[in-house]
């Protein structure tokens, strides 16, 4: 069996699409597309997003040679799948068709832009496209292929965190600080996961923008799949309650600490009785340890108001160890910092940095954690991406270009047709296009990452190569732009205006 999880590979689909090869009409060619329909959670002062993860779905879903035990197997469960327990349709024949004449790979084509690369509502990120009898196997895929939504979304909120982190190291900390950013945010998220899987993508999502993670199956995921064993991620060590309420006194728990990982950087959560009490009292008692050793600590509050947890624990370590004002201005804490990691949001994690702004300490002397916040407080729906169908030329050659355009529902508009995708020549933005429009000398972003069978493993970029992709076009792009180019939504008009005279003189519904 080739399906992964013991899943027979025809089921990696929802079940209504295995009753779509007999409901769409016979076809020549048929092709649909992705896009995000918004920005992430609808804001629209900065609607960049982050496309990334079809790798994966490409190389552990859809480029596996389907066996007729596949089908077997498909075909045993679909018997009493239907209402009632009865047999469930699903084109067994093509299934059975492709195995035999196509090694067993689905029988469809599929573009997409780059991973990593910084896209805009609309813009088209892959391109399905099936032909002949394939034809109406076109959105077969669909189900597992939207599952990109996933690590796309985590990224870009990943980005976006450094994005309000950067703006306060441009404020406040030296330029031989900033170094110190690629490790201010840390995932913490592998513990909230359903499962390994998604802590795996998701948590690789995340070190597109930051170095910090405590989620070892992306760490290695990262590093030995996609980085050719390159190292992208770090951490260090650090207690938990269970470590300080194992000892007598907390003071015994952070100078056992101190003394074995002392000489370096670590972490200590401090509030497993007392907060305000661990760094008013125990934080001097074990300051000489500490500085004896000559590492650097990190204190790790973990309940209480998120911003007069930070500030109590940066006025306690300036107290006891000190700090230098940097050339800006701003307190840099000496050999010591704050990590905020309990139930940071967007939102609270701009109010911290505006505390911390406002009490004169530089913005590298705190660093943030996100859990499930970073990796489970996401849907489908924060950026809204959907695949729909755009053309089909028919079994008489006569090809339709076709489009969603429902009445109640603007915001869930597509685009009609077949589309490559251009760098703008202003700013390198991805844009929309009709493919049939020509560019010379321009080269079609989307690329071919599948064409019924794996292509060049050389199609997939390394992942220091999507990070400096995600570096670069973040940076330098416009927070919104234009994604749909003029020419395409004129014709987008022009398919609605047909579509819009074909209902109201009701031949759209065969009257």
């Amino acid at each position: 069996m080739s399906g992964l999880f013991g899943l027979p590979l025809p089921l990696l689909t929802d079940s209504y699409k295995a009753s779509h090869f007999a409901l769409y009409p016979a076809a020549q060619v048929a092709t649909a597309y992705c896009e995000f329909r918004h920005g992430f959670d609808k804001d629209a002062e900065d609607e960049r997003m982050i496309f990334c993860g079809l790798r994966y779905i490409i190389e552990q879903y859809v480029a596996r040679q389907w066996t007729t035990e596949d089908v077997d197997m498909a075909e045993a469960f679909f018997r009493t799948h239907n209402a009632g327990f009865t047999e469930y349709p699903f084109p067994k024949h093509l299934f059975l068709k492709f195995i035999a004449e196509n090694s067993g790979y689905f029988p469809v084509c599929i573009e997409a832009l780059s991973e990593g690369s910084v896209v805009y509502p609309h813009t088209p990120v892959f391109q399905i496209t099936a032909k002949d009898e394939y034809s109406s196997l076109i959105t077969y895929l669909e189900t597992v292929l939207l599952m990109s939504w996933y690590p796309s979304t985590v990224a870009t909120l990943s980005r976006r965190s450094r994005t309000v982190i950067e703006n306060h190291y441009r404020q406040s900390v030296d330029e031989d600080g900033w170094w110190t950013l690629e490790t201010r945010m840390h995932d913490f998220g592998f513990r909230g996961c359903t499962c390994v899987e998604q802590s795996m993508i998701g948590g690789a999502a995340h070190l597109l923008s930051f170095e910090g993670t405590d989620t070892l199956s992306a760490a290695f995921y990262a590093q030995y799949r996609l980085n050719n064993g390159r190292p992208v991620a770090t951490s260090i060590p650090a207690t938990e309650h269970s470590v300080m309420t194992a000892y007598s006194s907390e003071r015994q728990a952070m100078l056992s600490t101190i003394e074995a990982y002392g000489g370096g950087v670590f972490a200590c959560v401090m509030d497993s009785y007392d907060y305000s009490r661990a760094l008013s009292e125990v934080l001097p008692i074990v300051a000489s340890k500490k500085l004896e050793k000559g590492g650097y600590l990190v204190i790790r509050p973990d309940s209480g108001d998120q911003v007069e947890a930070v500030l109590m624990g940066l006025r306690a370590a300036d107290k006891v160890f000190g700090s230098v004002v940097n050339s800006k201005g701003y307190k840099v804490i000496r050999g010591a910092s704050v990590i905020q990691g309990d139930g940071v949001t967007s939102a609270s994690l701009r109010r911290i940095l505006a505390a911390v702004h406002d009490a004169g300490f530089s913005a590298q002397s705190v660093g943030f954690g996100m859990g499930g916040g970073l990796l489970q407080k996401v849907n489908r729906d924060t950026m809204s991406m959907a695949v729909k169908l755009s053309s089909i030329t028919y079994a008489n050659g006569e090809t339709r270009d076709i489009m969603k355009f429902p009445k109640e529902g603007s915001e869930k508009v597509s685009l009609p047709g077949r589309f490559a995708v251009y760098a703008d020549p202003k700013h390198g933005v991805p844009v929309a296009f009709r493919s049939v429009e020509a560019h010379p000398g321009s080269e079609n972003l989307l690329r071919v990452v599948y064409d019924s069978g794996p292509v060049d493993p050389g199609v997939w970029d390394d992942f220091a190569t999507v990070k400096q992709r995600v570096n670069d076009q973040w940076s330098r792009f416009p927070v919104r732009a234009q994604a749909v180019s003029e020419s395409l939504l004129a014709y987008q008009k022009q398919v609605h205006a047909k579509q819009e005279q074909s209902v109201s003189e009701g031949t759209a519904f065969g009257v």
